[in-house]
């Protein structure tokens, strides 16, 4: 079967219901209607991808980074259209090291991208560039969704409390089904990042004034998420206010102004405004606040990220992970990436803002930001709180021959 014979399925996008539904009463044949779900979905949503990519002019996709990305993409597509039908556990336990080893190869991939993207800024428009990178990174997270919430199934239904059957869940994930997190509580959540980012701070800059955070609103709002999702788009958001308020009051006698969230819950969303007195958005860098093009700030992006080797976009990245473990027992439960990549938080990659688009866009949710030259930024952040929207992927291969 070709790529071709791949391209002309249609991609089937989940919601966090779905995945949560499906994973509640864990059973043997539904573990392995999952996999089979995901063995097929996986080559099907590579093969769009892959086509978008042979759709750029020759001179690009000769980009080394992008040709890398292609090499890998092709390579898993051919590694997941040859397996057979799953048919018994022993199968699926052999699918998921196959998992778990792609999405540990796939790390390098964020970093290539974007210096692929930054590479490439003279070659095509800056539109069609965003466009590419932001159905790219979307379709990346989408695969890694499945395919880490499966893995997560699976380690249920092996572990010593999962009882298949019983209606009342004894196990001590409760809370969680696979990935996703039933509980998300956006006030304890913006708590644990925002204390991580102004440790992270604290370590860079050497300074005690750091501001504060302070939490109104909503306290109870909660709502069903991925975890890691909704930890990457608040870090990114706390530590830009962080730093921009730092820097502003830096050598100045007086305390630095609080960082202040305010939280509303409406009946389909919970809605976050992250609002900072860090003096605003410099106006040259205004236009290129959503993009993967950093203009002005291009070359010293492409240094930063030469730096990278690899990077799972996620907040424990940039934090010690044993220590992160013993501070979060309850709440933390770690990914099989995390460990791997680990990056100094005062690198500026100049992804953390289009990256979190992508991310708040993936469930339906959105991500403005409103910059008061002089004086400050508010960001806004929409969740859906019900779970009920589909994954916004792109479901056919998007890119027209440019």
């Amino acid at each position: 079967m070709s790529c071709h014979w791949w391209v002309e399925r249609d991609i089937r996008p989940i919601s966090l219901r779905q995945l949560t539904f499906f994973g509640r009463t864990l059973t043997e044949s539904r573990l392995i209607s999952s996999a089979n779900y995901v063995r097929t979905e996986l080559p099907t949503r590579l093969a769009h991808r892959l086509r978008d990519i042979q759709r750029l002019p020759y001179v690009v996709v000769a980009n080394p980074h992008l040709s890398l990305v292609y090499e890998l993409y092709y390579k898993a597509f051919e590694r997941f259209r040859t397996i057979p039908e799953i048919k018994t556990l022993d199968d699926n336990d052999k699918f998921c090291d196959i998992l778990r080893k792609t999405l540990q190869e796939h790390l390098v991939v964020i970093p290539r991208l974007a210096m692929g993207v930054l590479e490439c800024r003279a070659l095509l428009p800056a539109d069609v560039l965003d466009q590419f990178m932001n159905t790219l990174l979307r379709a990346r997270i989408s695969r890694r969704v499945i395919a880490e919430q499966h893995l997560a199934l699976t380690e249920t239904f092996n572990s010593p409390w999962h009882f298949p059957g019983s209606q009342d869940r004894t196990d001590v994930n409760a809370d969680y089904v696979g990935e996703v997190f039933l509980k998300c509580n956006a006030k304890e959540v913006i708590e644990r990042c925002g204390k991580l980012a102004q440790d992270m701070m604290r370590q860079a800059s050497g300074t005690d004034k750091i501001p504060e955070i302070s939490v109104q609103g909503h306290l109870d709002a909660t709502f069903p998420y991925m975890l890691s999702h909704l930890e990457y788009i608040i870090g990114e958001l706390l530590r830009n206010s962080i730093q921009a308020v730092s820097e502003k009051y830096n050598g100045l006698p007086e305390k630095p102004p609080p960082i202040e969230v305010l939280i509303c819950e409406a009946p389909q969303h919970v809605i976050m405004r992250i609002s900072d007195q860090g003096g605003g958005i410099p106006r040259e860098v205004l236009p290129y606040l959503w993009s993967f093009n950093k203009g002005p700030h291009s070359k010293a992006r492409l240094q930063n990220l030469e730096q990278v080797p690899a990077m799972a976009a996620t907040m424990q990245e940039l934090t010690v992970p044993k220590e992160r473990k013993r501070a979060d027992k309850e709440t933390f439960r770690e990914s099989s990436l995390d460990t791997l990549t680990s990056r100094p938080p005062n690198l500026r990659l100049g992804m953390g803002l289009p990256m979190s688009r992508v991310y708040a866009e993936y469930w339906a949710g959105s991500l403005e930001l409103h910059s008061l030259e002089g004086y400050g930024v508010d960001a806004f952040l929409q969740i859906s709180k019900l779970g009920n929207k589909n994954e916004q992927v792109t479901t056919r291969a998007s890119i027209d021959a440019v």
